[in-house]
């Protein structure tokens, strides 16, 4: 029996996900988490195989759900299920030791056939965004992505150094250099360019 998580901020898609799946006989649908906080606490309470998720949830997305979970070696395999077919997503899964990058419009029997080839080993990528990943290096750093998608959020420098523990300069610091590098005029710019690139 491969039993899996199923990460998915939106309880109408998390639902249907975890009704197509266990439709399987091999597999059992054994947690559901809403972020990718969650995620990371059910993981570690229960035996997993597989963990499913979407990439943009609150309090941690799936790419940085799958780099904690690499962090404390987890066995559970990662796979994303995303409707985002951007190459600068899939790139930072796969160095986040992700198995599986899948598109949401994609037939629902290959969800199950793609589950039970990561579990068997393999690696799945939606052949779409193979050659688009390539194209072009991310150039941000971790620090210049986190304050960048607070930024994006609304967040004052002010309150982005409050909740990251970092000094106020340090900040404008990290945003000025993603701007630069971004070739942006301006933050708003900088996270527009990121998120189109799926590079935040």
């Amino acid at each position: 029996m491969i039993k899996i998580l199923i990460a998915e901020d939106q309880s109408m898609v998390l639902g249907a996900l975890s009704a197509l799946l266990d439709m399987e006989e091999d597999f059992e649908v054994v947690a559901k988490a809403e972020n990718g906080q969650d995620a990371l606490s059910k993981a570690q309470q229960q035996s997993i195989d597989i963990v499913l998720t979407d990439i943009e949830m609150p309090y941690m997305t799936g790419i940085e759900l799958a780099q904690e979970l690499q962090k404390i070696n987890h066995p559970a395999k990662v796979m994303i299920l995303t409707t985002f077919a951007r190459g600068g997503y899939l790139r930072r899964a796969m160095n986040a030791g992700v198995k599986g990058y899948l598109l949401k419009d994609a037939p629902a029997d290959s969800l199950a056939d793609a589950v039970r080839k990561i579990h068997a080993g393999k690696v799945i990528v939606a052949p779409e965004l193979v050659t688009e990943a390539w194209a072009a290096d991310d150039p941000l750093s971790d620090n210049e992505r986190k304050v960048l998608r607070l930024s994006q959020a609304g967040h004052s420098t002010k309150d982005i150094a409050e909740l990251i523990f970092l000094s106020a300069g340090t900040v404008r610091n990290y945003l000025s250099e993603a701007t630069a590098k971004l070739g942006a005029k301006n933050r708003i710019e900088a996270a527009r360019i990121a998120k189109q690139k799926g590079w935040l």
